[in-house]
């Protein structure tokens, strides 16, 4: 379970989702570069970023450039190290998002990223989301084009349904390598986009996988399933974080959940969840938690 597949690529089975590296609230920089290294050292090998990981509207790129000074820094064998970004987003400096999925911008956008990582090539270059102004089979041929132009290695797409999955799937064939939605205890409107990954081969990157087990473990009010992260948690002697990703891993072979972490030893205890396996009657204890979990959200 520790080793998974990006196309071609073998990865550590979590990765490290460096957005709190960037945004509002985010850890200084020696922090932020020790976060990267600690991942390193825990065997984490895919790191995803995007250029529109920052706080303030002039520093475009911000994550991207830290991710390539801690690479540059580090004292250990970085060269199994994937790195994924994304194009097709932006930020204000507000706290606000935008989207541009233009095929001009999302070159620009390539382009821009490849000098700020200081590579020839990006290894998975992900479309952040959808644009309802744009053609979706534009945005993705833009990274047709960046494939077909070695410019990116990888292409991968985010935030998107399984009929955008399927036509991505025919525009870029075997290019199309990863989906990246939003999955977790709270949040379970992805399951037929996972179960059709896992059909096409296709690997599934579940973002902000960790909503929902931040809830008090003492909370009775609501699904009595509430607790289960934390009770199991307890059985094995680790964290809820722990079983939680051990739960999305044990979900498809295809999933390589990337939580976020601004502390070391977040990343670490994260990167702990493949030494986790967890047995049939415990993974259905927190699948009707999960289910408690996204009744009570929705």
């Amino acid at each position: 379970m520790r080793i998974r597949m990006i196309g071609d690529v073998p990865v550590f089975a979590v990765g490290l989702g460096a957005m709190p590296l960037s945004i509002e609230g985010r850890p200084d920089e020696a922090q932020a570069i020790a976060t990267i290294h600690a991942a390193l050292d825990a065997g984490v090998t895919l790191l995803d970023t995007a250029d529109s990981y920052h706080w303030h509207h002039d520093e475009v790129g911000h994550n991207e450039r830290l991710i390539a000074r801690a690479l540059a820094r580090y004292g250990g064998d970085a060269g199994g190290v994937l790195i994924a970004t994304k194009g097709g987003r932006g930020r204000l400096g507000d706290g606000s998002w935008t989207v541009n999925g233009d095929p001009r911008h999302l070159r620009r956008a390539c382009e821009a990223s490849l000098k700020r990582l200081g590579v020839e090539v990006i290894g998975l270059y992900q479309l952040h989301k959808p644009d309802p102004g744009v053609p979706f089979a534009e945005s993705v041929g833009a990274l047709r084009d960046l494939l077909d132009e070695g410019k990116i290695r990888m292409a991968g797409i985010s935030n998107v349904d399984s009929e955008q999955i399927r036509q991505a799937r025919r525009e870029l064939g075997g290019g199309l390598v990863s989906v990246q939605n939003r999955c977790s205890p709270a949040v379970r409107d992805g399951d037929a986009e996972l179960r059709l990954c896992s059909e096409l081969g296709i690997a599934f990157l579940p973002w902000s996988p960790l909503g929902g087990i931040s809830r008090s473990a003492l909370d009775s009010e609501g699904p009595t399933g509430r607790t289960a992260f934390h009770e199991i948690a307890d059985e094995h002697g680790v964290s809820p974080q722990q079983v939680c990703l051990a739960w999305h891993l044990a979900a498809s072979p295809r999933v390589i959940p990337i939580p976020g972490a601004s502390r070391p030893a977040s990343i670490r205890d994260s990167a702990r969840a493949v030494e986790l396996t967890l047995t049939a009657e415990e993974l259905a204890r927190l699948h009707s938690a999960a289910d408690g979990f996204a009744a009570s959200a929705g």
